[in-house]
């Protein structure tokens, strides 16, 4: 089954970590992503561009559109990144995003509707 695990991060958090621990964590964090490449637990993923460089589309109840700059909310945590998982079941998806080697992260599964 797949499932989409969507990565965010505390922006506030990470900036309180020195550059060498910052560095540190995104080394193991890619080797822990290659390692479950590897083994086709991970199907794809991307890390993202930073919140600032969000931008938000608005559809109302008549159509209408807004397009604003930014995230759609205010928040500590934002989405930084996601990955698509191949595994059997949603135990497999959390005891892999458990294993995850990162700090500061908050990981939301969800099942992808197959058509």
């Amino acid at each position: 089954m797949k499932y989409m695990v969507m990565i965010a991060g505390n922006d506030e958090a990470w900036d309180r970590l020195s550059e060498g621990e910052q560095r540190a964590s995104f080394e193991r964090v890619r080797a822990w992503w290659d390692e479950h490449s590897a083994a086709g637990e991970i199907v794809e993923g991307y890390q993202l561009q930073p919140v600032s460089t969000a931008t938000t589309v608005r559809q109302g109840p008549r159509g209408d559109v807004t397009v604003t700059d930014g995230p759609f909310i205010e928040a500590k945590e934002t989405v930084g990144g996601y990955g698509i998982l191949e595994l059997p079941d949603l135990d497999a998806a959390i005891r892999l995003v458990s294993s995850w080697p990162g700090t500061y992260q908050t990981f939301e599964i969800r099942p992808v509707v197959e058509r």
